[in-house]
């Protein structure tokens, strides 16, 4: 199952702590902060959960799968994300 931004702000809502809108502004607010880091290049760390990254990928030659024909991927910027500690630790003992 895919969570998604409205099962975010539905679940902050349901826990009365905020109002819908107020869920919505909060969730809206934090994704914007995120993604105007990670546009400046900046890392994003939050502990307990993990470290989004932004890294530079090179020029390089790909293959079109479709076509099969060699073609030049030019350079492009990723984001990366890894997994804190705690996370990594409860992901796996669910596994368990």
């Amino acid at each position: 199952m895919t969570l998604t931004k409205a099962d975010i702000i539905h679940r902050i809502c349901e826990s009365k702590i905020l109002s819908k809108a107020d869920s919505v502004r909060s969730v809206e607010t934090l994704l914007e902060l995120i993604k105007h880091h990670l546009e400046t290049g900046d890392d994003i760390l939050i502990s307990g959960f993990g470290k989004f990254a932004v890294k530079d990928k090179r020029t390089r030659r790909g293959r079109n799968p479709h076509t099969g024909d060699d073609l030049m991927l030019g350079p492009r910027r990723v984001v990366t994300f890894r997994p804190s500690g705690v996370l990594r630790k409860r992901l796996n003992i669910e596994k368990a």
